[in-house]
């Protein structure tokens, strides 16, 4: 078996302006499982993602499960990477979920780990961004807000690593585009839809104004970051087309909506269709008249 490629920041982001340059949009897709993996990547997908929420995502549990503490968040994308989505990547780049906020790690330690282990890249998840209210606040006062996030991508930034930054408002987008992070993601809360997603968000028009000016944040602090956008309503290429027209993002963070809605509707068509099919008249029949032992 070869060895997957090693790639440097440069090199990821010299393949993903390539395709931006050709009018592709770029394509992360979180892989929670090396089945989905493999598929992505044969479906094209530039980066592939690992969050320990895809394990609870794929296992049919809300990706919201991924916050509450269940396991090592750190430890579970170090070992799904290396016994899952490793072996069956090829020579797709992979972007690590670093829960930049773990208190029982020393975070240089872990980033020279995730980088040693094959990693491409990493990206802030679980993120204190998508806490709020008095958790939130809290979490900021004993030092394990969201600017320690932003310190986790600075210091991979400078390890050479391929950054990306989930935001959720523009004054945290400014934080990141300054700290070095490569793609600033504007992040839209949960996926909507599906059998565990939320059943309601934010319409395209209020997404697509959060989107907007996150994105302006981030290109005053640094004109040379790459946006994307994630989460809420963007659910299916039909959403993402319209976000493409309508805010200048240049790519898309699929999570639950390539695995989770892909896997739900696709297993559901099918077992349907197995299960609409009918016996022949004469094996009806016979099992119709067939006797019970006595």
């Amino acid at each position: 078996m070869t060895s997957r490629p090693r790639y440097t920041a440069a090199q990821v982001r010299a393949r993903l302006v390539r395709q931006i340059a050709a009018g592709r949009a770029i394509v992360a897709a979180g892989a929670g499982s090396g089945l989905t993996a493999k598929c992505a990547a044969l479906g094209g997908a530039d980066l592939l993602v690992v969050y320990n929420s895809g394990r609870h995502r794929m296992a049919g549990l809300p990706s919201l499960v991924g916050y509450l503490p269940v396991g090592d968040a750190n430890a579970e994308v170090l070992e799904m990477g290396r016994r899952q989505i490793f072996p069956v990547a090829g020579d797709t780049p992979v972007i690590a979920g670093v829960l930049g906020v773990d208190p029982t790690r020393e975070i240089p330690v872990l980033l020279e780990e995730v980088r040693a282990a094959g990693f491409a890249g990493v990206i802030n998840f679980p993120t204190v961004g998508r806490m709020d209210g008095a958790f939130r606040r809290a979490l900021e006062q004993v030092g394990l807000g969201y600017r320690r996030e932003a310190a986790m991508i600075a210091q991979a930034s400078r390890l050479g690593l391929f950054t990306l930054a989930y935001c959720f408002t523009p004054a945290e987008a400014a934080t990141m585009a300054r700290s070095g992070a490569d793609v600033v993601v504007a992040h839209l809360k949960t996926t909507a839809g599906g059998l565990v997603g939320l059943r309601r968000t934010a319409g395209l028009a209020s997404a697509f104004r959060t989107v907007r000016a996150i994105f302006a944040a981030a290109r005053r602090a640094a004109p040379r970051v790459l946006c994307f956008a994630h989460g809420g309503p963007l659910a299916t290429p039909r959403e993402t087309a319209a976000l493409y027209r309508e805010t200048g993002a240049v790519g898309f963070v699929a999570a639950s909506s390539v695995e989770r809605l892909a896997t739900e509707a696709a297993v559901v068509a099918h077992t349907r269709a197995f299960k609409a099919q009918r016996l022949a008249a004469r094996t009806v029949r016979d099992a119709s008249t067939e006797r019970r032992p006595s």
